[in-house]
């Protein structure tokens, strides 16, 4: 196995440690922090981590505008460009994106380009979420998979393995997206290009520490994201 986690960061100094036990429990896996400049610390405490594991946890610090899709793509770009990873995974800090599913991304990703952990591939799998959270989860990915024909049941999950090939052939230099709107992004992209797209089913688990940072601003922009990409791919 030589894989690696990008893992975007902004509080979650909490989090971090416990994550960081569960990634590298796995052989062959490895970290890549991206801390957003958070005000609690958590960049130092990834600092530690790295110090802690040497060789296994690499931590970059951004200064620039704040997002996970910024965050996202200059960690993956990290990825491409100085590791030699084989297969590159997003995951949540949060805890949300348990661990112990990891081995069961990489494995499917052996018939598939990207492997997405779902929610609801069996049912809805989803721990200490209130009922109007799952709906509203629910309903965005079917509203997502009725304008941008993508055909996974979990478009908006953040839990995924790429392989390092089918990561290399997405455009993310001119993304513009931000949020849970660049998860969609990405997947488009992928299934244009061709990229087989999978699924395995995972247990999501509401955050244990700390508050979602799931906005009106991000919201907005997840609604608008699937007609302005399926105007995109029209023009192409």
């Amino acid at each position: 196995m030589n894989a690696l986690a990008v893992i975007p960061t902004y509080n979650e100094r909490e989090n971090l440690p416990i994550l960081a036990r569960g990634v590298l429990a796995h052989p062959g896996f490895r970290m890549l922090v991206v801390d957003d400049g958070s005000p609690d610390g958590t960049g130092d405490v990834a600092d530690g981590l790295a110090r802690e594991y040497p060789g296994r946890v690499d931590v970059m610090h951004r200064t620039g505008k704040r997002g996970l899709g910024r965050s996202y793509i200059d960690g993956l770009r990290h990825a491409l460009a100085n590791t030699d990873a084989e297969l590159i995974c997003q995951m949540d800090a949060d805890l949300s994106h348990n661990p112990e599913h990891l081995p069961a991304l990489t494995a499917a990703a052996t018939n598939a380009d990207v492997v997405i952990g779902s929610r609801y591939l069996n049912g809805v799998s989803v721990v200490n979420w209130p009922l109007h959270r799952i709906f509203l989860s629910a309903f965005a990915n079917r509203y997502i998979r009725a304008v941008t024909q993508l055909s996974p049941s979990d478009c908006t999950s953040g839990f995924r393995c790429w392989r390092r090939e089918a990561l290399a052939r997405l455009p993310l230099d001119t993304m513009v997206s931000d949020g849970y709107a660049f998860l969609v992004e990405m997947l488009f992209d992928a299934a244009r290009n061709g990229s087989r797209i999978a699924e395995v089913p995972i247990i999501f688990v509401e955050r244990r520490q700390g508050q979602s940072k799931l906005s009106s601003n991000v919201i907005f922009e997840s609604i608008i994201m699937p007609w302005r990409l399926t105007l995109r791919g029209a023009r192409r």
